[in-house]
């Protein structure tokens, strides 16, 4: 019984180290889309690239606070909520800036330039965010862990969010259409508002994974 007790304990470190290197990979490869989307965007006067490199951003802090998680820090939920609380602020300024920056491209008739690595980065983006999720997801099920099972899911909306990126840009370099770029960045704002208050929600109700 104490063997089987052992191994069990055994496996569990193994699924939670597992679940510390998924999410440092995690972060890796999100803080390096949040920089060149925001970079990207920038070049290009894209609010939708730019929109995506923030949200990506948000995103790197999020996965933060999933390491919180995977900790046994004795101060690890009283961080964890206000981390909350700020990803939840991050994303409501990300929508309002989205708005109200969308909302002046389509106005004003100001195009954004045509911006052909924009359109690699955000085909890259939906290849790579549905693998990271699927391997969070394999290892949110050995842990039994609802967060990050949840996380994974985040990962599944960002490969969403990069197929109307990738729509945007790919009709303004096609066509011409100098407003399918702000349509695009309106289109992500549903999502990142509906974020921005499961952040908030989370920051009240938290719950610490035993490492």
């Amino acid at each position: 019984m104490h063997t089987t007790t052992l191994a069990a304990e055994e496996a569990r470190a193994g699924h939670t180290q597992a679940g510390r290197k998924i999410e440092y990979l995690s972060i890796a490869w999100t803080t390096l889309e949040a920089v060149v989307g925001i970079i990207a965007g920038v070049l290009a006067g894209s609010v939708a690239l730019i929109g995506f490199g923030v949200d990506s951003a948000i995103e790197v802090a999020s996965s933060i606070v999933l390491l919180w998680r995977l900790t046994d820090h004795p101060h690890a939920e009283e961080r964890e909520k206000m981390a909350h609380r700020l990803v939840g602020i991050g994303f409501l300024a990300l929508a309002a800036y989205i708005c109200f920056d969308a909302l002046h491209d389509l106005i004003t008739h100001e195009p954004p330039r045509v911006s052909y690595f924009g359109i690699v980065y955000a085909a890259a983006c939906i290849v790579v965010m549905p693998l990271l999720a699927r391997v969070k997801r394999r290892v949110a099920a050995h842990l039994g862990s609802d967060a990050l099972d949840a996380d994974s899911h985040q990962k599944d909306i960002c490969a969403y969010l990069s197929v109307i990126l990738l729509v945007g840009l790919g009709l303004n370099a096609l066509f011409g259409w100098s407003w399918a770029d702000p349509a695009a960045a309106m289109c992500m704002l549903p999502n990142i508002s509906k974020r921005a208050s499961l952040a908030y929600a989370e920051s009240l109700v938290v719950t610490t994974i035993d490492a």
